[in-house]
């Protein structure tokens, strides 16, 4: 029984550890490191990012844009939705200006539009973390985000509090042994002499 309480313990530890961890990247590492997530929504750029992958965007200036890498950016047609597909042309046609021309690595065509990057920056992708899109949906969600946001923090402020405030179960007291009082033989005091009393005078 006491394995099985430790293993819960760790268990439940590992969970909390892992939720603790799963809020900080959604929440407060954008902020802090300046990176985004996004769910990759389609297989255009299958087999390097596929449907359901998350991308991490981080920033790239918009000088050092180059053939080949992936970005993401809105379209500028239709509903401007946002893309993640890969450079294959970029032009220069003036100071500050950037366009780009993009293809998704599974489409036999690239795509039918010429983007202008505007601003100092654009939003390049760095790396994907497979089968993650499932779970971010989830913590975006906003009641699952609220929750997260407020409760989450507030347990783990009380599984603190407890396991700082946990009495400690007192140990049974050490049986004293009783030390014999009874004194061996031979180290006894002798018996003194009985003296016959004096004769009187």
């Amino acid at each position: 029984m006491t394995l099985l309480r430790r293993a819960a313990r760790l268990l439940s530890t590992l969970l909390l550890g892992l939720a603790v961890l799963v809020l900080l990247a959604v929440t407060i590492g954008p902020r802090l490191l300046h990176y985004r997530t996004a769910t990759m929504l389609t297989a255009s750029m299958s087999p390097a990012i596929e449907s359901g992958d998350v991308i991490i965007d981080t920033p790239l200036a918009l000088g050092d844009v180059r053939v080949g890498q992936v970005l993401t950016y809105h379209i500028p047609v239709d509903d401007h939705r946002v893309v993640s597909h890969r450079v294959i042309e970029v032009q220069r046609p003036g100071p500050g200006i950037v366009n780009i021309r993009t293809q998704g690595d599974a489409n036999s065509a690239p795509d039918p539009w010429i983007a202008t990057l505007n601003g100092k920056m654009v939003w390049q992708v760095r790396t994907v973390v497979p089968k993650a899109g499932t779970a971010i949906r989830a913590l975006r969600v906003p009641l699952v985000h609220t929750l997260l946001t407020s409760a989450v923090p507030v347990l783990l402020l009380c599984w603190l509090l407890l396991s700082i405030w946990r009495p400690t179960r007192a140990k049974p007291a050490a049986t004293v042994q009783q030390a014999n009082t009874s004194e061996p033989v031979g180290l006894a005091e002798p018996a003194q002499l009985l003296t016959p009393p004096a004769p009187a005078v």
